[in-house]
């Protein structure tokens, strides 16, 4: 089940791609914490995210606008 919109699902993969991108440029400790790009890849990916799950949130639009379940 979906309960990603567009622009929630285009703002992750935004993100992701950024947090890889320090991954390959940083050359601190810190540079491994661009790993966690891959999870707001995964959920753009998938269209759907856990942790919305979890709490009964979506933000898809499937009947004209973003509603709590």
């Amino acid at each position: 089940m979906k309960n990603l919109s567009g622009l929630d699902r285009s703002v992750r993969l935004l993100l992701g791609i950024g947090m890889l991108v320090v991954f390959f440029q940083a050359d601190s400790g810190w540079r491994y914490v661009g790993l966690l790009g891959v999870i707001p890849l995964a959920t753009t990916a998938l269209g759907t995210c856990f942790v919305y799950r979890l709490l009964g949130i979506s933000t898809y639009r499937n009947d004209g606008g973003p509603h709590r379940r």
